[in-house]
């Protein structure tokens, strides 16, 4: 049998092996899946979660806001949530400072066809037992894109989630979303 036989033949064999080899390892390595684990401390079983603060013109928008940070907690299952700030593990608070709507691109009659929404929040999970701050984020940027209702253009966020619902259930809902998954994932 020539080298060159007994190297085609080795080859595929060693694949196998580091391949087996490797899976055997990667168990142990960290990885694990997203939303599954929590770096909060064990003995957090009850978070507060009183109503956000609103220092925006939107109406509700602080109702919104917290009732999705409720129920994306709640759908992770590991927590019970109350919206009492009294006998509770952990502290949730939250104030929206901030929203403005910026458009990006016109139509050729010069109005506005996609916007750009920011919102800037501040949100900051305590500790009660230990009374320490767990989780922060003091300037809290949450941007997204929106299409313009055909014909329609406003500058004003009021205005803006007046005539698009929907714009604010999505952006409530991502934004949620990333405060939940930033405070249980560590990011």
């Amino acid at each position: 049998m020539s080298v060159l036989t007994r190297r085609g033949f080795l080859r595929p064999v060693v694949t196998a092996a580091a391949l087996a080899a490797s899976i055997l390892v990667l168990p142990g390595c960290g990885y694990s899946l997203a939303g599954r684990g929590s770096f909060l401390p064990d003995y957090i079983k009850v978070i507060g979660i009183p109503m956000f603060a609103n220092r925006t013109p939107l109406f509700n928008l602080e109702t919104q806001l917290t009732e999705k940070v409720r129920a994306e907690f709640i759908g992770r299952g590991k927590y019970r949530i109350v919206p009492d700030a009294q006998n509770v593990d952990a502290l949730l608070t939250g104030e929206v400072s901030g929203v403005n709507i910026t458009p990006l691109s016109f139509t050729n009659q010069q109005l506005a066809s996609r916007y750009m929404i920011t919102m800037t929040a501040r949100v900051e999970l305590r500790d009660q037992r230990e009374n320490k701050v767990l989780w922060e984020n003091p300037a809290l940027v949450f941007r997204q894109e929106y299409e313009a209702q055909s014909g329609q253009t406003a500058l004003d966020p009021t205005a803006f989630f007046g005539q698009d619902q929907n714009a604010l259930e999505r952006m409530t809902t991502e934004f949620s979303r990333s405060i939940v998954s930033a405070i249980l994932e560590a990011f």
